[in-house]
């Protein structure tokens, strides 16, 4: 450890790792929105994060990772972002905004509203209506006061992005929710004087977006505090890419390129490969500024988290370019020239260690060239192993025990099946495994597997241990949906209902009450 600890030291992230503690942290990763409690309103909400954070306190739990909390708008996937900084109004606990309680009429309103808690998934558009018609009746009430506060005006001026962010809000509002290539060309490709009348013009209804977001960072800048005195570390995430439908996009779109999606080339896991729709990010004219929009929402995530995880850092250092509308298979890969990866990656790497306290974790999951983990090794910045997809150049699996301790260690992710669906439906890789622990396959995971695994994901080698919190609660059958199919967060390149619609069986009270769960978190967590 001591070698490691001063290899990390010395690394370009050596503030970075001082600052969070250079040895082993677990912790529990979960999407917000799964969360319910009996004061939230359908869907998980910041302030439910604090009862939560207590609890992963009482059980040597160090950590608490978050999917993205970006806004989406109606879209339920938290990595379809519509804006870069902006968090999304949908995670506001209401009980908890400045003076509600005053008005017996809203709190009638948010019982009204919690009805929508006792749904098996969540229902985001619904969700969604009633807590933006909420909203609007509070700050009839409540806007004056809000906007003349002093720490409103700070978080303003500190914020510039907010007012181009609620002024796109507005107007994407005032177009029925289309395509801002949609709108009249009077609001696009603004100038700074056509930007300032059309904010003043709506000035009503972009102050409404801009108090959300104040809202939105009173909120979640306390759960911070509170896991800070927890000694709990959060951890963000920050996808490299976002929704060509976006305030970012709008706003400033000479840093995008809307005639090239991003996706993935075909493959071993997809034969026709992957296409997100994603714009092209042009680095040269982010670099002729400094980098300054990753350098803002950085900063922004800093308030709220000690750790980040980089979606897709493999992008960092190529991406696959599609033209619009084609196919993934008649995509390349930009930069053209392989010798010109390295230096891109280090450079934006570099930018991100500059522009931030917080320490990076790298999502270097599928084909990624051995540079690139090269790279983020010489740097510092961990990355991810999934137990059931390491294995060795003949087919077996590797044991954590060997993985390398700049990693972090998972069982699963929200992208995959989970563990137990992973035993029953991919069987023959199942079994491979259940013989390398000596083990007799069975298709039902039993209970000693199940620990087992997770156990042996606790004790690798990586100094980072988060399993998704669904992974835990499935220790106890009755903690989790009774079709293992409910309990999977996302498929990929679908667009099923259900996707991004998970929510945990049962409310947040009754699973930090529950005493053999706490028993079983105790005993794999124990120091």
């Amino acid at each position: 450890m001591d070698l490691l600890k001063q290899k990390l030291e010395n690394s370009p992230l050596g503030s970075h790792w001082k600052r969070i503690g250079i040895q082993p942290h677990k912790g529990i990763d979960l999407p917000l929105s799964a969360l319910h409690s009996k004061q939230s309103c359908g869907i998980g909400e910041f302030f439910d994060l604090i009862a939560l954070i207590e609890w992963c306190s009482s059980v040597n739990i160090d950590m608490i990772q978050l999917l993205p909390l970006n806004d989406s708008g109606l879209d339920p996937s938290p990595y379809n972002a519509l804006s870069s900084c902006a968090l999304h109004p949908i995670y506001l606990s209401l009980h908890h905004l400045p003076n509600v309680h005053c008005y017996k009429e809203l709190l009638l309103e948010i019982q009204r509203i919690k009805k929508l808690n006792h749904l098996p998934k969540v229902p985001f558009g619904d969700v969604h209506k009633e807590k933006m018609d909420f909203l609007s009746l509070y700050l009839e009430k409540e806007k004056q006061r809000l906007l003349s506060s002093s720490d409103f005006v700070t978080f303003i001026q500190e914020n510039p992005w907010v007012k181009p962010y609620a002024l796109f809000k507005v107007l994407k509002d005032k177009n029925n929710q289309t395509h801002f290539c949609f709108w009249p060309d009077s609001q696009n490709n603004l100038s700074v004087e056509q930007f300032e009348k059309l904010s003043n013009e709506f000035l009503t209804e972009v102050s409404f977006y801009m108090i959300l977001q104040y809202l939105c960072f009173l909120q979640l800048s306390y759960v911070k505090k509170k896991a800070t005195e927890h000694k709990i570390l959060l951890k963000g995430d920050i996808p490299i890419l976002i929704s060509p439908d976006s305030a970012d996009v709008w706003f400033e779109p000479g840093l995008f390129d809307l005639q090239i999606s991003i996706g993935v080339p075909p493959d071993f896991y997809n034969e026709e490969g992957q296409y997100w729709g994603f714009p092209k990010p042009n680095w040269h004219v982010m670099r002729n500024n400094g980098f300054a929009w990753w350098k803002t929402r950085l900063k922004f995530a800093s308030n709220f988290y000690d750790v980040y995880r980089i979606d897709h850092a493999v992008g960092l250092f190529r991406l696959w370019m599609i033209q619009t509308g084609r196919p993934s298979s008649e995509g390349h890969y930009e930069p053209y020239e392989h010798d010109s990866w390295e230096p891109l990656g280090r450079e934006l790497l570099g930018v991100f260690i500059e522009s931030s306290p917080m320490l990076p974790i790298a999502e270097d999951l599928g084909s990624v060239p051995e540079m690139v983990r090269n790279v983020l090794e010489e740097l510092g910045i961990p990355g991810t192993k999934v137990m059931r997809w390491e294995k060795d150049e003949y087919g077996r699996f590797i044991n954590p025990a060997a993985y390398p301790p700049i990693s972090l260690t998972c069982v699963s992710t929200h992208d995959s099946t989970t563990l137990e669906q992973w035993w029953k439906e991919e069987s023959s890789e199942a079994a491979d495994y259940a013989k390398e622990q000596g083990w007799d396959y069975d298709p039902s995971l039993l209970y000693e597997y199940r620990k087992s695994i997770l156990k042996s994901s606790l004790e690798s080698q990586s100094l980072f241990h988060i399993n998704l919190f669904s992974e835990y609660l499935a220790l106890i059958p009755d903690l989790v949906w009774e079709d293992p199919k409910d309990e999977r967060i996302n498929i990929p390149g679908t667009l099923l209902p259900s996707n991004w619609t998970y929510k945990f069986r049962h409310p947040l009270e009754d699973i930090i009450s529950h005493s053999l769960f706490k028993k079983e978190m105790r005993d794999l967590f124990a120091p």
